[in-house]
């Protein structure tokens, strides 16, 4: 599962990443601070299985699961990216692998389009200028040489797997593609198309192939009209760099702090000198307003909402819910809604998934097929040639 970071320079994807990952980058209030992307692993939570079987599990915190999710902080955008501006190429090539994009808006409203300091930039223009380098960047893909490739579709090949061999290094599936000629209007004749009707295509297959949350970050600094202009476009208020703050202090053993938490506990307020209680008082406040800092609600958004994920246990004893070794409830996985039992075996393991045989729901201790539809939280069994 991988996620995308994007946005325009210093908008403060770096720190997001930073906060969400506890992983190194290099921040700083300039442009372009990301010249190479940077990969780290964050976390979705998801009440763990364990509560509803009783079972004494050692893999969450108090009955929370983390589940691990790759996040991908790439260069900064800039008007002008899908023809080469910036380093829109790298930073398009380095969005391919991503399922769903975070976009970290500027919503103070002091830097501009290309990162540099501005007394006054809309924020809403940053959503704007993004999705359109998106649009045009799958467009130039699919109208590649269209006039001599299209003749193939005319010949009698299958738009649909025409345009999915076309697109496969975005990792944009058939089904995607299908659903997004379904809703887009288009001329009969493919060799007829326009750069205007590949647009039109274009916009849906981003809709459904990578969708985007939208992060209103600097949420702390920002004004309330540039904060409800962002949140009526979708927008969740986001302070990455309080989200940072927080996880240091937890990490260091100043504070007791919980992802994604409305509330801290200071562990040793006698050890803070007065400059750090005030950073913690103000943190205090802003959580008391927005109930949390956003980025892991972000984060979750991206993937149990837009991508519609669920979560299944895999077990080899379907008594103790353990693996052979029986350590409880050893891994969840995350799989799109309406996934089989089958879908899950191969998840585990190719091998696992071509010798399958039958599986259990360790719930009901009820067999199930390959094809049985699974169920959020559901432990399974799965009984294979090869395990």
């Amino acid at each position: 599962m991988k996620v995308g970071l994007v946005g325009k320079p210093n908008a403060g994807k770096s720190t997001f990443f930073s906060a969400a990952t506890q992983a190194p980058a290099q921040i700083g209030d300039y442009p372009f601070t990301t010249i190479n992307a940077n990969k780290g692993i964050s976390h979705v939570t998801s009440p763990c299985a364990c509560k509803s079987l009783n079972a004494d599990c050692s893999n969450c915190d108090d009955g929370t699961r983390l589940i691990p999710i790759e996040l991908i902080d790439v260069a900064g955008l800039v008007p002008g990216a899908h023809e080469g501006k910036g380093m829109g190429n790298q930073f398009l090539d380095d969005l391919r692998q991503a399922s769903v994009l975070i976009q970290i808006v500027d919503t103070s409203g002091t830097t501009d389009l290309e990162g540099n300091i501005s007394s006054n930039s809309p924020p809403e223009k940053e959503v704007e200028f993004l999705e359109n380098e998106i649009h045009h960047w799958i467009s130039s893909i699919l109208m590649r040489n269209w006039a001599r490739t299209s003749r193939s579709v005319e010949a009698g090949e299958k738009l649909e797997d025409f345009l999915s061999d076309r697109l496969a290094g975005l990792q944009i599936t058939l089904a995607q593609i299908t659903t997004a000629l379904r809703q887009t209007d288009l001329p009969a004749s493919v060799h007829s198309w326009t750069d205007e009707h590949a647009l039109s295509l274009a916009k849906n297959i981003q809709k459904i192939g990578k969708p985007i949350i939208i992060a209103a970050n600097k949420a702390d600094i920002s004004s309330d009209s540039n904060l409800e202009t962002l949140k009526s476009l979708g927008g969740i208020p986001t302070a990455s760099d309080l989200e940072l703050a927080l996880r240091n202090a937890h990490n260091s053993g100043v504070i007791k702090y919980g992802l994604g938490s409305s509330k801290f506990e200071v562990l040793f307020p006698d050890k803070l000198n007065q400059q750090q209680i005030a950073a913690l008082g103000k943190i205090s406040d802003y959580l008391t307003k927005f109930n949390s800092t956003g980025v892991q609600i972000c984060i979750e958004d991206a993937v149990f909402n837009k991508l519609d994920l669920i979560t299944a246990y895999p077990v080899e004893d379907e008594t103790h819910y353990a693996d052979g070794q029986g350590t409880v409830l050893p891994d969840c996985y995350l799989l799109p809604r309406n996934s089989t039992a089958l879908d899950l075996a191969y998840k585990v393991h190719t091998d696992i998934g071509d010798g399958f045989i039958r599986a259990i729901d360790c719930k009901t201790k009820m067999v199930i097929g390959k094809d049985s539809e699974l169920k959020d939280g559901d432990v399974v069994k799965i009984v294979s040639q090869k395990s």
